[in-house]
């Protein structure tokens, strides 16, 4: 029998998660495991969302000539320098303010993200280093460094690898979960438009990350299959990861390539909850 659906309130109180949970028994996998579920894809999601930002701003102000703007789309003012006094290394410190502002997506956001580009991201060898200072999302705050890096070698697949380190995410309760990773990304739609992010498709094809919670609790999440990112949608619409560690071993699945906020986490016993970003 269906059990009725529950709220985790651990899980509400990160701000990204929602939580309703159907499964026929072993209610207690519905406990601080599975709010490092729900901790685990709010890091990836939080990664996923700085990494937008951070092609949004050095590709609208990439023609533009100006050393300080506010991009369509994000409330942070962008002041660009070239430390060198060349074209590159360029860098773009978006500043939200220590109050913040709020997106297009709807998500408050205060401090600074640093993007330091090596070269033009579409260039094989590139680099796009994100650093975060003092920063939040829905006052979640989270640290670390997102370095991503053109590793194209056919230039009609556009691919890169996206390399976390020294993650970091607090919650609104004080919890801690230190991450890190590497991901492979592939570009399957969009790379003829370089100048316009809205069309764009990427297929995350390999790699994990790694998740610790203040309890010592690590889960490792693996691609499982291929994961689709619209930049259109906030969220990844497809693809599975493969959860395990402590009492965990089951499958985070995103759905049918919908731009919605559900996913799924199935445990090995069968057991299925249902969650929302």
């Amino acid at each position: 029998m269906k059990k009725t659906a529950i709220l985790l309130s651990a899980i509400c109180a990160t701000a990204l998660l929602y939580v309703s949970c159907s499964s026929d028994n072993h209610e207690e996998t519905a406990s601080t495991s599975l709010t490092n579920i729900g901790a685990s894809v709010a890091v990836d999601t939080s990664n996923e969302m700085d990494l937008s930002t951070g092609l949004l701003i050095t590709t609208s102000t990439s023609t533009t000539g100006k050393t300080t703007e506010t991009p369509t789309g994000i409330c942070a003012t962008v002041t660009i320098t070239t430390p060198n006094g060349g074209d590159y290394p360029k860098v773009f410190l978006a500043d939200f303010g220590t109050i913040g502002c709020t997106d297009a997506n709807k998500f408050t956001r205060k401090g600074k993200l640093k993007v330091t580009l090596s070269g033009p991201i579409t260039t094989p060898g590139s680099k796009m280093t994100i650093e975060r200072i003092d920063y939040s999302i829905k006052d979640i705050k989270l640290e670390g460094t997102i370095e991503y890096t053109n590793t194209t070698t056919v230039a009609a697949v556009p691919q890169w690898t996206r390399k976390v380190t020294n993650g970091k995410l607090t919650d609104l309760q004080g919890g801690v979960y230190a991450n890190s990773g590497i991901y492979t990304t592939k570009q399957t739609a969009g790379a003829d438009t370089p100048l316009v992010l809205s069309d764009n498709v990427y297929e995350i094809t390999e790699g994990t990350h790694t998740v610790t919670a203040s309890n010592g609790e690590t889960l490792t999440l693996t691609v499982k299959e291929p994961l689709i990112k619209k930049y259109s949608c906030l969220f990844i619409s497809k693809g599975q990861l493969k959860v395990q560690g402590g009492i965990l071993n089951g499958v985070i699945d995103y759905g049918n390539n919908d731009c919605d906020a559900i996913y799924t986490y199935t445990h090995e016993n069968g057991s299925s909850f249902n969650l929302s970003m």
